[in-house]
């Protein structure tokens, strides 16, 4: 790959400072067409509109330069899957209006609706402001609504619907996965933190000492009866003193050796011995334990069938894309992302037939 990345990571970078401040970006770019799949074509903008919601999802590109090479080493990474999916997604479509799939003008007005209530909109002029808000019209909205709807419908009608599951798959998904149909043991506890002073100069000894003589005096006052909850809200310097003390739920697995080997010794309502913490001493009371469960092959059946179903759909919709994609005709107006596209395309393929072998 080459030093200068795809031919799209400089026009990116325009169309990330123009979005910062606030421009609507559809009305600043001149459409310009990547790739026509059948006649229809991927645009240069929309395509730019898919790379900018992905690096909107990168946290650790937030407060960077649009111009950086974070940003461009992003697009880069990103483009080849990015270009592929827009690809199958104009196949998808195509083939949805094949079948006579539409979005009806009822369905689209329930699914306004529901978009309304969810985000607690309670008139038209509302619903416009935030259309106009997000750079869309109703249109956009509608268009997009019923492209999604498209490809869900014939996903479900031409792949997931054909796809059966046999008992023999379905034991032997069961036998190689038994770990996700296994509840770990899971503890509530109650703590109280006793907390050691500290500065520059690290911990005071005296202090030290003062504070563990009074987590073990807290201690004996939990033994003798005293409520957790109260003491806790009383002398406790960890923000659970405002819930009783009270954290969790916890899974075993997760928790450091040996504090697993400390919990797993006491019994529910004990309190284990005093502890040293890095905040300083911490006494903690067993509230509840759940034993590890293992569902059986009958309890877990339906997702079994359910998770093997996933399994086959991915690879049975791969190959459904590679149907429509034989068929189709793909006329590429940019080298670049045709190349992108390629790379991205052999990735799958190999990706596939790695997930065919056996295990």
């Amino acid at each position: 790959m080459t030093h200068r990345l795809f031919a799209l990571a400089g026009g990116l970078a325009v169309v990330v400072a123009l979005l910062a401040a606030g421009v609507p970006v559809r009305a600043e770019i001149i459409e310009q067409v990547l790739v026509r799949v059948n006649g229809e074509i991927v645009s240069k903008s929309d395509f730019e509109q898919r790379q900018i919601n992905v690096l909107r999802t990168r946290p650790e590109l937030a407060n960077v330069s649009p111009t950086s090479l974070e940003v461009q080493k992003a697009i880069q990474e990103t483009t080849p899957d990015l270009i592929l999916e827009a690809v199958d997604e104009l196949l998808l479509i195509q083939r949805g209006r094949e079948l006579d799939y539409a979005l009806g003008d009822e369905q689209f007005k329930r699914i306004v609706e529901d978009i309304k209530k969810s985000n607690n909109i309670t008139d038209e002029a509302q619903f416009q402001a935030e259309l106009k808000q997000s750079g869309m019209t109703e249109a956009d909205l509608r268009r997009d609504i019923e492209r999604r709807m498209l490809i869900e419908q014939v996903q479900r009608s031409e792949v997931t619907s054909k796809i059966a599951v046999t008992e023999e798959e379905a034991r032997a998904y069961f036998e190689a996965h038994r770990d996700e149909f296994t509840s770990p043991s899971e503890i509530m506890l109650r703590e109280i933190l006793i907390e050691v002073p500290s500065s520059d100069r690290g911990v005071n000894v005296a202090q030290d000492d003062a504070a563990k003589a009074k987590a073990e005096d807290v201690r004996q006052r939990l033994l003798k009866g005293e409520p957790f909850a109260r003491i806790a809200a009383e002398v406790s310097s960890s923000p659970s003193k405002a819930n009783g003390g009270l954290i969790g739920p916890i899974r075993m697995d997760e928790l450091a050796p040996q504090l697993q080997q400390l919990l797993g010794k006491l019994k529910v309502g004990e309190l284990a011995e005093v502890i040293r913490t890095t905040r300083g001493y911490q006494i903690l009371k067993l509230e509840s334990r759940t034993d590890v469960k293992s569902r059986s092959f009958d309890e877990a059946r339906n997702d079994i069938g359910r998770r093997v179903i996933e399994r086959k759909g991915r690879a049975a919709l791969q190959k459904y894309l590679d149907e429509l994609r034989a068929q189709a005709t793909i006329n590429w107006r940019n080298t670049e992302l045709q190349r992108a596209y390629n790379l991205a395309l052999e990735k799958r393929r190999q990706q596939a037939l790695a997930a065919d072998k056996p295990a």
